[in-house]
């Protein structure tokens, strides 16, 4: 058996949430920060194979004088409501409560924060040695509206926030919530876009807002792996959480002397065509920052795809062959990813 504890939290998405409800007025828009934060610790911990019997603690770090307790027990009791629904997929997790401090002289508004451990045996752990030349990559999406949502999510998820907040939105929230950004930033970097958290976008047919695609919570495919690991085991020989670095995250845990080919990735969602026009970021940066629709990789044989898709699929997941991995030509590994601007290669 072997201990495992992994630490996240929400990042500045809880910045987010902050000017939605000053906006609006709705508080449980904080329901889906905790759940940020919860599934930036679940998910990762999915890749290495653990999906029951998890402990959580939350760490909530507030300024008292911004942040009332109304907006604590959103984040507490949508905390709970979350591991009521994976408990309904047999995903145990034990909410032990954590620590909630009053730190106004540290945090301007709001971190959400957590910790997950569990306990697990050692030779039911995903370790990504078994990736190998010849395997493909099964992509889960990120966005639409799967069996366990109840609305549509933008596949946004919880990286990347502090460049999608300033480039997207407009200098107005400079202007009225100089508690929402370092007082030290140059001010042709604070808030540059041209949108407002209010303002209408079309999805798919559906009108929503411009502030809730931002504000999606972060999917968590835990019940999909939950099927899989327990089904599938020996047929998955690696998993990458593409949060932080985007679609290059594999490059740090897929083994040396192979090299992966991404040319059938998912259209980027609605959301990173929003982020892109409004900061004019070139494509090469966009798919090193975000995840483009794709948060969940999984490097199996070819022959063994078709039963994971399915999986995903009863669950209302997207997901496809989206690359596959090669022997590396060189001793240096590379990463081509094939975009509608071209070939990207890292």
């Amino acid at each position: 058996m072997v201990n495992i504890m992994h630490a996240d939290g929400a990042g500045t998405k809880s910045i987010l949430a902050y000017l939605y409800w000053k906006e609006t007025g709705d508080i449980s828009v904080w329901r889906s920060i905790a759940q940020d934060a919860i599934v930036m610790n679940l998910d990762d911990l999915l890749c290495v194979g653990v999906y029951d019997n998890l402990v959580f603690n939350s760490t909530i770090d507030r300024n008292k004088k911004r942040i009332p307790g109304e907006v604590l027990e959103q984040v507490i009791n949508g905390s709970q409501d979350l591991f009521d629904e994976l408990d309904k997929y047999g995903i145990r997790i034990h909410y032990l409560g954590g620590e909630t401090a009053d730190v106004g002289d540290v945090v301007r508004t709001i971190a959400v924060n957590g910790t997950m451990t569990a306990r697990w045996p050692k030779k039911k752990l995903i370790t990504n040695e078994k990736i190998q030349a010849g395997d493909v990559i099964v992509g889960l999406a990120s966005y639409g509206t799967c069996a366990y949502e109840k609305e549509y999510n933008s596949g946004l998820g919880s990286n990347g926030l502090t460049s999608a907040r300033h480039d997207v939105l407009h200098k107005y929230y400079a202007e009225n919530y100089p508690e929402t950004f370092e007082p030290g930033l140059n001010d042709n970097v604070v808030y540059i876009g041209k949108h407002k958290m209010t303002d209408k976008v079309n999805v798919e047919g559906r009108e929503t807002t411009v502030g809730k695609l931002l504000l999606s919570p972060t999917r968590t495919y835990a019940p999909v792996l939950k099927v899989l690991l327990e089904e599938n085991f020996d047929a998955i020989h690696g998993l990458i959480h593409c949060s932080g670095g985007g679609q290059t995250k594999c490059m740090k845990y897929v083994p040396g002397g192979l090299s992966i080919i991404k040319d059938n990735l998912f259209t980027p969602p609605v959301i990173f065509d929003l982020i892109q026009q409004s900061s004019n970021a070139p494509a090469r940066e966009m798919y090193q920052v975000f995840n483009m629709g794709c948060r969940l990789e999984i490097y199996t044989p070819e022959k063994d795809a078709d039963a994971i898709m399915q999986a995903a699929g009863r669950y209302g997941i997207t997901s496809r062959i989206i690359g596959r991995v090669v022997q590396s030509e060189s001793a240096r590994q590379e990463l081509i990813i094939q975009t509608k601007e071209g070939e990207l290669k890292y």
